[in-house]
């Protein structure tokens, strides 16, 4: 017998130990999570059982809350439709995507979360409303670059009509109908998606976007709107006695919609949790802004102010990433939650991306969060009517206080735990003159780091060539 000679063995023995890339990359694969994130419109953070609103029960997301890390003071950094989505799938501020109105188009050459999700091999889905492309509200968005890397389709740019809505399908463009109330067919739609997905090689990302419950208030099912009775419905102290009997009736109408919502929430979990799926799943609850309903005397969002900017934001995460659900201080923003789901998807994030990854913060490993920044960059729609004082302005939110500056200078500083409903603006008074040119110099300080020179909003119009009419609003067509 011949001895093999001990180079040509170690030889052997390390390309017989050497990982085959394809298997590894293939096991890499499978062993990462599914993502599934699930945001409405409009719904504000205030607005749950378990943020401890007392006209609405929401079961199914207080149990989930329950067992997910809870951004309790969550923000939609520019709140209003398109600028959220757009910073939702780039990870970047308004000022940077340039999606800082509605009915405008997201860049197709943005690095977005479709694209960087499917080039990580993951199967992409889209389901709901859009409000990206900016060619129509009702108009067909043909698969391509308009569609920013998802590749099952099942939406529509922009509609609510939610007993009559409209959606297209795949690469079809014939315009059909979702079957009833659309919230229903779209989370019926989402479950099969996932059903589909079970016994793939490949990890899903699928996004949901529900129209509710944003207004019309009075058209979700007449079972969810009998349970709501205008007369018992508790104001918040903000609301003006103008708007008090307005105010209630709508917001009856906003919490149908709401129960509607949550029975979906526990219909996609259960389904979830009878297909094995749910602990190999992120699942992201959150919302693109929330409405005042009568607040500061007014209604919708915009503006600064708790009811508008601050929005609902779970993250039920798988067990093996080993962090402890429950309530978190951090001020999570718009730009954020992209980075975030790639941190804990172990996917490189992109240079372009602006937002925190807070899987480290999560871990225990560092602190970040303190503060963070909401933008008016041209006020449009309802918030530039005369009676509604639209203005640009530029605030900084902490743990505690909110403080704005207008085109002007200060404008509004509350103390948020003291006043929680924002009753009290302390700017100039004596007393908070020290903590008022503190926060100024923090505010002063962001948007410098952010590149932020806080210009009249016709010149980021102009910049971006955006035709507006005489509201400052982009014109859309159906």
């Amino acid at each position: 017998m011949k001895y093999i000679p001990f180079y040509i063995l170690l030889v052997i023995v390390f390309y017989a130990c050497k990982p085959n890339p394809e298997q590894s990359e293939e096991s890499t694969l499978k062993n990462r999570p599914n993502v599934l994130i699930l945001f409405t419109d409009q719904w504000r953070a205030q607005a749950t059982g378990y943020a401890g609103d007392p006209n609405v029960r929401t079961p199914y997301l207080d149990s989930l809350a329950s067992v997910s890390v809870n951004f309790k003071n969550a923000v939609s950094g520019m709140p209003v439709c398109s600028p959220f989505r757009a910073s939702l799938l780039t990870g970047q501020r308004p000022l940077t995507h340039g999606v800082f109105m509605n009915d405008v188009q997201l860049d197709t050459n943005a690095v977005t979360m479709g694209k960087i999700f499917s080039n990580a091999g993951y199967d992409t889905g889209y389901i709901g409303k859009w409000h990206l492309d900016g060619h129509g509200r009702l108009q067909f968005i043909p698969p391509g670059g308009r569609r920013q890397g998802f590749t099952f389709w099942k939406a529509n740019e922009c509609t609510h009509n939610y007993n009559e809505s409209v959606y297209y399908e795949k690469d079809d463009p014939a315009r059909k109908i979702w079957e009833d109330y659309d919230t229903f067919g779209q989370t019926d739609a989402a479950i099969r998606y996932m059903a589909q997905k079970k016994e793939s090689d490949s990890p899903f990302l699928m996004v949901v976007s529900y129209g509710t419950p944003h207004a019309p208030y009075h058209t979700a099912p007449k079972e969810y709107r009998n349970r709501f009775d205008p007369n018992k419905i508790i104001l918040h102290e903000n609301v003006p006695d103008s708007l008090k009997m307005r105010a209630k009736k709508d917001l009856a109408g906003y919490y149908a919609h709401i129960s509607a919502l949550d029975d979906m929430v526990g219909k996609v979990i259960t389904n979830l949790k009878e297909s094995g799926q749910l602990e190999n799943t992120i699942l992201v609850f959150t919302s693109d802004h929330g409405d005042l309903l009568g607040s500061h005397g007014a209604y919708k969002k915009q503006q600064p102010y708790e009811e508008s900017a601050r929005v609902p934001m779970l993250f039920h995460l798988p067990k093996n990433l080993s962090i402890t659900a429950g309530e978190k201080d951090a001020l999570m923003n718009s730009e954020d939650i992209l980075p975030t789901i790639l941190g804990l998807c172990d996917i490189p994030i992109p240079n372009s991306v602006e937002g925190i990854n807070y899987r480290p913060y999560l871990e225990g490993k560092e602190q970040v969060g303190d503060a963070t920044l909401l933008t008016c960059i041209q006020p449009f729609g309802q918030w530039n009517r005369v009676e509604h004082d639209g203005r640009e302005y530029r605030a900084i939110k902490t743990r505690r206080y909110t403080y704005a500056r207008d085109l002007k200078g200060p404008w509004l500083l509350f103390d948020n735990e003291s006043d929680s409903y924002q009753m009290n603006n302390l700017i100039g008074n004596v007393q908070y003159a020290a903590l008022q040119n503190d926060l100024d110099e923090q505010l002063s300080e962001r948007l410098r780091e952010t590149g932020d020179e806080f210009l009249p909003g016709m010149d980021y119009i102009k910049k971006w060539g955006y035709p507006v009419d005489e509201t400052g609003t982009v014109p859309y067509t159906h």
